[in-house]
């Protein structure tokens, strides 16, 4: 229980600074009136093309209210338009506007930035090894929370 508490208050201090440092970055590139909570939702957005509002929720792990709040506020800020599914009427699937392009091609930059500053800092094999840990580590209990138990 120790070990795992602790690697959970690690990720999230990690995420936190990163996240930090994300919007900060992208404030200073105009992009004003971001929170935190979109930043996951418009970097799904960024490398996928026109999901489903129920495919983002599930992959960014929201909740359908949440996904509808996030959208919402994200359409009248200018970053995402929706528009239903041609195989599906009652499916809306979501786009990056013109905006939300200029967005994307900022937070590929300042993302990249991010990740040289952490290569630098602990060299890219150690990066690698990190990431590869902690996808999986994410497959395995994510495989056993679909057969019905967290670890």
């Amino acid at each position: 229980m120790k070990r795992i508490a602790h690697i959970g208050s690690l990720l999230k201090k990690i995420y936190r600074v990163y996240s930090v440092e994300l919007i900060k970055e992208l404030q200073s590139r105009g992009f004003n009136d971001l929170r935190p909570s979109f930043l996951e939702i418009l970097m799904f957005l960024a490398e996928n093309d026109g999901p489903s509002i129920k495919y983002i929720g599930k992959a960014c792990g929201l909740k359908k209210q949440t996904m509808t709040s996030h959208l919402n506020e994200l359409e009248k800020r200018g970053y995402v338009k929706r528009a239903n599914s041609e195989n599906d009427k009652r499916e809306q699937l979501v786009f990056l506007t013109d905006y939300g392009e200029k967005f994307k091609l900022n937070l590929i930059q300042v993302t990249n930035d991010l990740e040289r500053q952490y290569t630098a800092k602990i060299g890219e094999v150690e990066l690698d090894r990190v990431e590869m840990m902690l996808e999986n580590l994410y497959r395995e209990i994510l495989g056993k929370q679909n057969q019905g138990s967290l670890i």
